[in-house]
């Protein structure tokens, strides 16, 4: 939500440090959304497969 802002405002003001900023703020949130898709996926098959972990 704030990097959407960020995006929004970079846009009103041509401001493109802040549009940086945006970008990377959207960045590792897909970043963290993908490593806890990978933690949950591996969780599911260690569950699955009966192995410790």
């Amino acid at each position: 939500m704030a990097a959407r802002l960020k995006r929004e405002a970079a846009l009103l003001t041509g401001d493109g440090l802040l549009a940086a900023e945006a970008r990377t703020e959207e960045a590792e949130a897909r970043l963290c959304l993908t490593w806890h898709a990978v933690a949950e996926t591996a969780r599911e098959m260690r569950q699955l497969y009966g192995v410790a972990g």
